[in-house]
């Protein structure tokens, strides 16, 4: 790697090819996080960026467009949400996973919490 990094406006500023060398040091054979900081006197936040860049394809220039995706929603009659369900009918949701888990949960479930459920089940 050239010794040469230009400093504007008291950041410094690497090359591409800069940033790969450091990410081999950090993530290849052999290679170390925390040597590759102290060698290159950067913040290990700053190779995960990079590390995050370089596998998208951002670092080099590529940018992919996000496509949307979609899940499919039917609206059902109250009536066929599971038996514990229909004791306070308003405001609870049926959530069928395409693996064929049925979820039934009401208005004050938290999302997070939902997230992390679905998660680990789909």
């Amino acid at each position: 790697m050239t010794s040469h990094v230009e400093v504007v406006g008291g950041r410094r500023r690497w090359t591409v090819d800069q940033k790969l060398v450091i990410l081999r040091d950090a993530f290849g054979p052999g290679g170390s996080v925390r040597d590759a900081c102290k060698q290159h006197n950067i913040g290990n936040g700053q190779i995960y960026t990079w590390r995050r860049q370089a596998m998208s394809g951002e670092l080099a220039g590529i940018s992919h467009e996000v496509e949307p995706s979609f899940a499919e929603v039917q609206i059902s009659d109250m009536a066929e949400l599971p038996a514990a369900a229909s004791s306070s009918a308003s405001g609870l949701i049926g959530i069928e996973l395409p693996s064929g888990i049925k979820l039934t949960v009401d208005a004050q479930v938290d999302a997070s919490a939902l997230g992390r459920v679905m998660s680990v089940l789909t």
